[in-house]
């Protein structure tokens, strides 16, 4: 089987200490983040540690796993390659691609599903010329399937943006904000030619369900 039939699939693991969660929002922001980071980190492009896998990756589909540790479990992921990305309460590591039958022993046995976080209030709206990633309001997902769907969201704008928004974009450190979108705005939003993230459907949501899209200033041919 050549690499580009073999599935790759990129990790997130989300700190999730038993006497500290992280809010919703945060880890939602920080999870952006953390795929962008790695998307711009020089070992993932030319001649990179990691950027065969990342080439192997996109090459196919772009999946991304999110997971949680805590204690010595997150202690373990931390010494593994990768970059931490770090936001107001939430703490998230990503890992560079491997095939999905190679997933590192301290990921692979990380929880994957029922992290299900709040914000202890509601989030401010975002600053004005702050990329925005909009959340379906019609979707019910876990906050692991969210921090999922907007770091493809957060992709799919990386890949859109011509090289000098992108380079903006990085040496600000990647403000991003992520906020669940009005009935009315997300009927707006899917009329617009911005990226929009349609999951495949296996877990969660329906196939084809369009999940988060990404309003970048630039990706509206505005200045930024």
């Amino acid at each position: 089987m050549s690499s580009v039939e073999r599935e790759f699939v990129l990790t997130l693991v989300l700190q999730v200490e038993k006497a500290e969660r992280p809010g919703q929002t945060d880890a939602l922001e920080t999870a952006a983040r953390a795929v962008l980071a790695i998307l711009a980190d020089e070992r993932s492009v030319g001649d990179g540690d990691w950027a065969a896998a990342m080439r192997d990756w996109q090459d196919a589909r772009i999946r991304k796993v999110v997971r949680r540790a805590r204690g010595a479990e997150w202690r373990r992921a931390s010494t593994l390659p990768g970059i931490t990305v770090t936001g107001t309460t939430a703490v998230v590591r990503v890992f560079p691609p491997v095939p999905l039958d190679e997933v590192p022993k301290d990921l692979a046995k990380l929880q994957v599903t029922g992290t299900d976080l709040e914000d202890p209030e509601p989030p401010d709206e975002p600053e004005p010329g702050t990329p925005v990633l909009w959340v379906n309001p019609h979707l019910e997902m876990s906050t692991g399937k969210t921090m999922a769907q907007v770091g493809h969201a957060a992709h799919l704008a990386w890949l859109d943006l011509p090289t000098r928004a992108r380079e903006t974009w990085q040496s600000a450190d990647f403000p991003v904000a992520v906020r669940t979108a009005t009935a009315t705005q997300w009927s707006a939003l899917l009329r617009s030619s911005l990226p929009v993230v349609q999951d495949a459907g296996f877990t969660e949501v329906e196939p084809g369900s369009c999940t988060v899209i990404a309003d970048h200033p630039a990706l509206r041919g505005r200045e930024y």
